[in-house]
This record gives structure tokens, sequence and C-alpha cells, in this order.
């Protein structure tokens, strides 16, 4: 697979610090492969005009935002817009839809724009009816005032579906339209806020479009339609949206998680309604949020529609499903994926040669098995603090320092402080760590 400098080095960085890279997850992509047709067969149906909602589960380590940004990655190369919300109990809590639309929009990206795209899709939306408008060939392309009329004409003609679906955001469309033609900057930024969830826009500028108020919860869910439609209208296959984290619902007042669990559960009958046509929606969480008394099994309605016999062997899971099943990392799936980002590394580092030489798979090999053996043998929740020793500790090194040998300068560590709560957990979990009061 080509892979471009930039994006090796955004992956290398991305797991020098520990984190999950935002793209080029096709080369990383391990045990992943068993999936592949089905969200395709699955993103071609959206592009037509379905919609579909998933939910992935796995425990800690085994991939969840891996496996949702390489369906984001996958899905734009079919010519989807992606959006990835994390879901928290304070900043983006799952009740609040105001709030996950808002992000959402702050984190809209599309094939031509990486991050912030929703600006672009509104622009590119209103430069695509003057293109169809000179496209009819009936207006002369030097009278601008003409032109200016006839594209008002087809504006209101596309608002119609809109304006039935959300009239708000389509008076805010419009009054936005008429502030960039008249150089009204100020007032058009404020519009564009407005129309992607931005709240404390000034009441000046909403009553320019004949508006008031914020964007509410259920205002939330029609201007997301709103957004859909125009998706599709610039001739986008439509939006993946990812709600990453949900388990952490699980963790509220119990009176704010059963609002959280009434709104998924919205979202769900409002996509099997038909209310939301070009949408994916996909949501992560851990097993514990499924079948445990804190999550979904809370909602009776909700975990029937989410119900899936996961009894038996993984091997025979059905992709199709409403439910994915993620597995956790074995020893052989953590060797391989640190051999690819050992080449990946290899591909643009100063030393090249040493690095293959001295990072070796025997050497990746017992890297993977000492760092398991210091989290309690539980190789499933490795992955992350794997690929980051290997570069920052390892690959780095190698590549600096003409002596630096591995086997000799370097000896695994693993801290409290650059651990995860489920890490630390496990690494408790181990003989050799537990200290006795003598």
């Amino acid at each position: 697979m080509e892979i471009s400098p930039e994006r090796r080095r955004e992956i290398i960085a991305a797991l020098r610090k520990g984190t999950v890279p935002q793209r080029g997850l096709d080369f990383l992509a391990v045990g992943l492969q068993r999936f592949e047709n089905v969200i395709s067969e699955e993103l071609d149906d959206v592009a037509q005009g379905s919609a579909i909602f998933k939910a992935v589960r796995g425990e800690y380590g085994c991939g969840k935002t891996f496996f949702a940004r390489w369906v984001q990655e996958y899905a734009k190369k079919k010519g989807f817009a992606t959006a990835e919300v994390q879901i928290s109990e304070t900043e983006t809590p799952l009740h609040r839809l105001e709030t996950v639309y808002r992000r959402a929009m702050e984190q809209l990206s599309t094939p031509d724009c990486f991050l912030g795209a929703f600006r672009s899709v509104i622009d590119g939306w209103f430069y695509g009816l003057e293109e169809d408008v000179l496209a009819e060939g009936t207006v002369d392309p030097q009278d601008e005032k003409a032109l200016a009329n006839r594209a008002d004409e087809l504006l209101e003609q596309r608002l119609g579906e809109i304006t039935r679906a959300t009239p708000q955001f389509a008076s805010a469309l419009r009054a936005y339209r008429t502030s960039q033609r008249a150089g009204d900057h100020a007032t058009a930024e404020g519009l564009a806020g407005w129309l992607a969830g931005q709240p404390h826009i000034a009441a000046a500028i909403k009553r320019e479009a004949g508006i008031k108020g914020d964007v509410d919860h259920f205002a939330a869910l029609s201007f997301l339609r709103g957004l859909l439609l125009i998706l599709k209208d610039s001739g986008y296959s439509g939006l993946v949206l990812v709600l990453d984290e949900i388990e952490t619902i699980q963790r509220v007042r119990s009176d704010v998680r059963e609002k959280g669990l009434n709104a998924l559960r919205q979202l769900i009958d409002d996509i099997d309604g038909g209310r939301f046509p070009g949408l994916y929606l996909a949501i992560t969480g851990t097993p514990a949020f499924y079948d445990g008394p804190q999550g979904i099994q809370r909602l009776e309605p909700l975990a029937q529609r989410l119900h899936v016999d996961f009894q038996t062997d993984a091997r025979f899971d059905n992709p199709r499903a409403v439910q994915l099943r993620l597995t956790t990392f074995d020893h052989d799936r953590l060797v391989e994926v640190g051999t690819k980002v050992r080449e990946l590394f290899a591909a643009d580092c100063k030393a090249p040669s040493r690095v293959r030489s001295l990072a070796g798979n025997d050497y990746i090999d017992s890297l993977a098995r000492s760092l398991a053996g210091k989290l309690g043998g539980k190789v499933g929740i490795a992955p992350r603090l794997f690929l980051k020793k290997l570069v920052a500790d390892v690959l780095d090194r190698i590549d600096q320092y003409d002596d630096f040998d591995p086997l000799q300068h370097y000896q695994l560590t693993v801290t409290s402080n650059e651990m995860t709560n489920v890490e630390r957990e496990a690494q408790a979990q181990n003989v050799d760590d537990i200290e006795l009061d003598v």
C-alpha cells in the first residue's frame, strides 16, 4: 500500500504520543478485513438513500476508536463526509443532542477538507447553484444580475425540501447567502455559526434571518437532516457520524443516564423511520455498556433493538448484525502491527538499516511479550502502550544515536502516570508488582 511521507509522519507522531492516528489507518489495520465487505455494502446502501445504525462493542484495547476511524477513512474514499464525537459526562453528554450536533459540525471532515469542513460544504453548495445555472446555458455569464436572479430561483427550488424538513435552517441559509453577496462578512460568519449549532450568536444577526433562540435538542435533529440534504445535493454520498466512548453514560447520575439512553433510542427510531436518509451512525462502547445494569439494559426498548447473541464462537459473528464484536489483540496481531510500524518508521528515518537490524522481528516479539507481562499478561490491552514504547523509546533512539542498542541500553519500564485506569488495574493484578506490607 502506497502512503505519502506526510501521512507516515502523522501516523508515527500519533503513536509516539499514544493516540490513534486520524488518517492512514489502512496501513495499520490488522484483523479488520473480515468487516470490509459488509461495511462497503452498507455504505453503498446509504449512498442510495437509506440510513444505517451500527453498534461496535469491544473491551478496552481492542481498537474501537481505531475501527471507527478506519470506517471513516474508508467512507471518504466512497465520497462521504464524516464526523467523530467523543461522548463525555461533562463536555458532550449524550442527552444534549444540540451539543453532540455542534461537536459533529466542528469535526466535520470531507475528502477535500480534513477538519472544519462545515463552511466549505455550505459555500460549495451555493457555488454549485451558480455552476448549475451556467450549465443550463440560458443566462449570459456576463450578466451578473440575471445570473443572480436565476440562482435565487434555483435556490428556492433546492430549499423546498429543506424548508419542509427544517424551516429555520432554510431561513438562515437564505440570509447567509444574502450577507455573503452584500459583503457583510460578520453577519455571514454569525449565521454560519448558528447553522453549525454554535450558541451565543448575537440577536441582531439572528434578526437578519428572521430566526431566534439557540439550536435546541429538537432543532439539532432537524438541522442534521438539513445538512444531509445539502450533502446529497452537493454530490457527497452521505454522512458517517461516529459517537465514540458512549459507555461514559454509565458514570452519570441516573436521571441523566435515562435521558441519554432515550436520546439514543430516538436516534435509532428516527433512522429506522427514514428521517435521516444518507446517514451512517455508529456508536462504540464496552460490553458492560451493552450487557451491564447501568447501560442499555436499563431501557428495555433500546436493549431489544440492539440485542445480538454473542454466545457463539467469534469466528462466526455476523458483520451484518446491528452489533459488531471486536476481538482483543493477541500476541501475533501485536507483533504484526509492530513490524508494520517499524517499516513505516524506517521509510523516513535517517538510519533505516540500523532500525530494521536492531528492531528486528525477534526484538519486536520479545518487546510485545515483555509489555504484556507488565500488564498482567493481558495482551488485549497492550497495543497503545506497546506502540508508544516501540516508537518513542526504541525506534527514535536507534535512529538518533549511532551507539544505541535496545538489547543493551533499554529496559522496558511502565509507570502509573503514563497509563490509563484500565492499564493500571491490569498492572496491579501482576503479582510481581504487588507490594506487601512487612
